[in-house]
């Protein structure tokens, strides 16, 4: 027979069923979130010590804590700050959250079940930590910076595929489709576009969502805004004296009649020039023939 001994009511920590019986979670994810739970309020540690203060060793904390990523316990960005110098903000709670609902905690627009409130740290001060949340702030030159619209196309994706059963994507897929989602909005794709695209057509049974949604997101992809045209030039007055405002097309400073005219009077100008050297060039002949 099984019995449970139930602690006194003090120095205890609640975890959902959830966390305990998760199906997906190591034992050592398990334990990394607990203790990170378990920390009293003003307590500021990041994941990395409190993996060394619990035993995990580097190798199963990296695997324990892309286990947390992947379920929606833990979430991570990194953002510019001072100087170009980018740094890391975590969010950690004890019942999973999407990416649109991650970033509505971290920026105090909602709600989770271990209500955590997001601060936006200062650099090189941590602050204190809220019930369910760790922030940890590592801040440094990056060479790889992330996408700058890869939480657009992750809240997109999130958008798009939340009510649709068939294409439940995991953390991890958000993450990794992303840049393709941030893709499509760069070319002036809506979520409605992107809606149907994803989900138009879909067949009963879906056996690879993210590989079906990483195909339509590529094979669908709407082709790239065209370059805008040149700029036309500013109106000026044509320099010809007839008073008229013209938008020159190229280098030209008169109107095409102005144009016209001064051509056709250098063509009788030169007409002109030309016979009045015909005439010389005969009186010349003259005066020779004569001497």
């Amino acid at each position: 027979m099984l019995r449970h001994a139930i602690a006194p009511a003090r120095f205890f920590t609640q975890t959902p069923n959830e966390i305990i019986r998760h199906p997906r979670l190591s034992s050592d994810a398990v334990r990394l979130l607990q203790w990170q739970l378990s920390l009293p309020d003003g307590a500021d540690q990041p994941l990395s010590e409190t993996a060394r203060q619990a035993g995990i060793k580097k190798t199963a904390f990296i695997r324990a804590k892309r286990q947390l990523i992947d379920e929606g316990f833990l979430h991570e960005w990194r953002r510019q700050g001072v100087a170009g110098r980018w740094r890391t903000t975590q969010l950690i709670s004890n019942v999973p959250l999407t990416p649109e609902e991650a970033l509505a905690v971290r920026d105090g627009d909602g709600d989770a079940a271990a209500s955590p409130t997001a601060v936006e740290p200062a650099v090189g001060q941590p602050t204190p930590r809220a019930v369910g949340r760790s922030q940890e702030n590592t801040e440094g030159n990056t060479p790889h910076p992330p996408h700058p619209l890869a939480e657009r196309g992750a809240q997109a994706l999130t958008t798009v595929t939340r009510g649709e059963r068939r294409l439940r994507l995991s953390g991890r897929d958000v993450r990794a489709l992303a840049p393709l989602a941030a893709e499509w909005l760069t070319r002036g794709a809506t979520l409605a576009d992107l809606r149907d695209a994803l989900t138009s057509g879909l067949p009963d049974t879906v056996r690879s969502p993210a590989g079906i949604t990483r195909d339509r997101l590529t094979r669908k992809m709407p082709d790239p805004a065209p370059e805008p045209g040149p700029r036309p030039q500013p109106l000026r007055a044509c320099t010809g004296g007839c008073g008229r405002m013209i938008r020159p097309v190229a280098d030209e400073t008169a109107c095409r009649d102005c144009r016209m005219d001064g051509a056709a009077a250098a063509h009788d100008a030169s007409g002109a020039a030309a016979a009045t050297e015909r005439g010389m060039a005969a009186v010349r002949a003259a005066l020779c023939a004569r001497s």
